[in-house]
């Protein structure tokens, strides 16, 4: 949620779909109603800044590389109340999606720049290059890569003084539940890096049998 104030995009639609079968291991800490905290920081060349960040998944659909939930930033300076905005998520499966965003304006240099931030990706890198990552198997790995997207604000209007324009890059650690991402929108400040903990709140929320974006 940086500093920037523009319309929030529509809804995201379901792209990248391919043959293969492979979906990422189920992991009790990416599930409905878990809750992470941490920080985002949104520092600029002008000064040092982190948001104290809560979210919580509120749905979840591994089938169809899907999840989303509500993200919650507490100490933004032009806002008086915490900012709430509601996000979907891509699963990075192969089967669904690729690394490869290919909307958003996102390029594909765009996307091997910021998923090279994680150094458990770099092993992925040649392959990915070639066509966004298709023939791996993700099944089996120790992380779990996302795209978030914010779709719109839940408590506050568009003219709060933030942007939801871009997206994060995120990747989950299934075995301790820490999540890194880093923002990206080409009109704000570059490489936004958002780290944040499971916490061991009470679990509430939905989840979906089956579920596609239209």
């Amino acid at each position: 949620m940086p500093v920037r104030v523009v319309e929030s995009s529509a809804p995201s639609q379901v792209s990248g779909a391919n043959s293969g079968e492979t979906l990422p291991q189920v992991c009790s800490l990416l599930s409905v109603g878990q809750a992470f905290s941490g920080t985002q920081n949104v520092s600029s060349l002008q000064k040092d800044e982190a948001w104290r960040v809560n979210v919580r998944i509120q749905g979840c659909d591994l089938e169809h590389g899907y999840l989303c939930g509500t993200m919650e930033a507490l100490n933004v300076p032009m806002a008086d109340t915490p900012v709430v905005t509601f996000w979907e998520g891509e699963i990075i499966d192969t089967k669904n999606y690729t690394f490869f965003t290919g909307k958003w304006e996102a390029t594909q240099e765009d996307d091997i720049r910021h998923w090279t931030k994680f150094p458990s990706f770099r092993p992925y890198l040649s392959r990915v290059e070639v066509d966004g990552g298709k023939s791996l198997d993700l099944s089996d790995s120790e992380f779990i890569y996302m795209r978030w997207k914010e779709q719109h604000f839940v408590n506050v209007g568009t003219d709060c003084g933030l942007t939801i324009a871009g997206f994060y890059y995120v990747c989950f650690s299934c075995s301790d539940g820490c999540i890194s991402g880093f923002y990206y929108d080409p009109n704000s400040s570059p490489f936004q890096k958002l780290e944040l903990k499971s916490t061991n709140e009470g679990r509430s929320g939905f989840s979906f049998s089956s579920y596609e974006l239209q």
